[in-house]
């Protein structure tokens, strides 16, 4: 069995989560934990929720070719509604958050230290089409990781 580190080496008590083989965009992923690195937890959520309700986008800063321009867009002028993405990383936040409530860090204090989005494998597949031939249809994953510390 493979053993899986994470990219950052962050010194003190913190708390770790990590999304595995995620069925996501890993462009989209990428964007997501772009903008959330170094937010407040509360705020990261909220965030979060915000996207997937459609309400805040996302600013695209290297994946932008033919994006549309959003006007109430913070940090950048073009950007996305990542619905899928967004909702699997605010899973992974929830998660780390149950490890820092495990390890009696302080929810209020907490901050995202390190978000960080990789692709993961790739799930082969083929579509069937005319004239008896079939094209690649593959499936990729992403591997999400996020890391909490408190900071005052």
């Amino acid at each position: 069995m493979p053993r899986f580190g994470y990219s950052a080496k962050v010194e003190g008590p913190c708390a770790k989560a990590i999304g595995k083989e995620i069925r996501v965009s890993p462009k989209h992923a990428v964007e997501v934990c772009r903008a959330i690195r170094g937010m407040r937890l509360a705020a990261a959520k909220e965030y979060l929720q915000a996207v997937v309700e459609k309400e805040k986008a996302v600013p695209f800063k290297r994946h932008r070719k033919k994006l549309a321009h959003r006007g109430a867009l913070q940090g950048g002028d073009v950007g996305k509604y990542p619905v899928k993405a967004a909702r699997a990383i605010l899973g992974v936040l929830e998660n780390a958050e149950a490890n820092a409530r495990y390890k009696g860090l302080d929810e209020e204090k907490l901050r995202v230290i390190h978000a960080g989005a990789q692709r993961g494998i790739i799930i082969p597949g083929f579509k069937p089409r005319a004239f008896a031939r079939a094209s690649p249809f593959n499936t990729p994953t992403t591997n999400v990781e996020i890391i909490l510390k408190e900071v005052a």
